[in-house]
C-alpha cells in the first residue's frame, strides 16, 4: 500500500512521521473490540439475536473515539508542522480508521468462527492487517488528494 504513494511521501516528508500513528491507533482500538468479541463468543454472549446491536454499538464507539482522537491528533499535528491542512488530513484518516477498526473488531471474529478458524488465534493478525492497510490508504490517499492538488 505504501509503495503506491511513494511520490506523495517524497514530496511531504512529514507524512512519513505521522503515518504510523494512524495505523497504530486503528490497531489498538480494533484489538480492544476484537478481545471483547472473542470473550463474548467464548462466554456465549454473542449470538444472532444481538449482532445488529453489537455492530451498532461498536460503530458508534468507533465514531466517537474517531472524533475525539481525530481532534487531538489533528490539532497537535497542525501545530507541530504549522499546516492546518495536514492536521485535517490526519484527523480524517484517524476517524476513518477508528470506525473501520471497530467494525473489523466485531466482524473479523464472526467471519473466522464461521470459517471454523479460532478467532482468538487468527483474529489479531487479520485485524491488524485491515487497520494498517486502511490507515495507510486513508491517510496517504487523503494527503495526495488534499495536500498535493
Amino acid at each position: 500500500m505504501i509503495g503506491r504513494f511513494t511520490g506523495t511521501l517524497e514530496q511531504l516528508v512529514a507524512l512519513a512521521v505521522l503515518m504510523p500513528i494512524v495505523a497504530s491507533m486503528g490497531g489498538v482500538a480494533g484489538t480492544q473490540t476484537l478481545t471483547l468479541m472473542v470473550r463474548g463468543m467464548a462466554l456465549g454472549q454473542v449470538g444472532s439475536g444481538n449482532l445488529r446491536a453489537l455492530f451498532s454499538k461498536e460503530a458508534l464507539v468507533g465514531f466517537l473515539n474517531g472524533i475525539v482522537w481525530a481532534i487531538v491528533v489533528g490539532v497537535i499535528s497542525a501545530l507541530w508542522f504549522s499546516d492546518p491542512k495536514l492536521g485535517a488530513v490526519i484527523a480524517a484518516a484517524m476517524a476513518i480508521n477508528l470506525v473501520t477498526a471497530a467494525l473489523a473488531g466485531v466482524g473479523v471474529p464472526l467471519i473466522l468462527r464461521r470459517m471454523n478458524i479460532d478467532p482468538a488465534l487468527a483474529g489479531g493478525v487479520v485485524l491488524t492487517t485491515i487497520t494498517d492497510v486502511m490507515g495507510f490508504f486513508s491517510f496517504l490517499g487523503l494527503a495526495t488528494l488534499v495536500l498535493l492538488r
